[in-house]
């Protein structure tokens, strides 16, 4: 769960997601051109596994598995917080949040 602002921040995939409706990659969408080479234009927004860090939670101390976030999906959901920037998304007050 990451925030509207945070969402620009995550990588792209290059090949065209199937579902069309919700696609950011997509000619309907104005997200891609028609015969753009994705693994040229798009390097900054390709996964490189050399030369990005995968850091620790904040809260836990284990390894998150998306780049540029701090804190994992488990516990970004309990607390209902941001995962890469932490920012408040909802109050948890009231749910019962559990990981299973």
């Amino acid at each position: 769960m990451v925030c509207a602002k945070c969402e620009q921040k995550l990588g792209r995939v290059i090949t065209p997601d199937p579902w069309k409706a919700g696609a950011r990659n997509t000619v309907e969408s104005g997200g891609r051109r028609v015969a753009e080479n994705k693994a040229i234009t798009q390097s900054k927004a390709r996964f490189s596994p050399y030369t990005t860090t995968f850091h620790t939670c904040r809260i836990c101390r284990t390894k998150v598995h998306q780049v540029g976030s701090h804190y994992c999906q488990a516990c970004a959901y309990k607390k209902g917080i941001c995962a890469m920037c932490g920012k408040k998304l909802i109050d948890t007050k009231n749910y019962r949040q559990s990981s299973t």
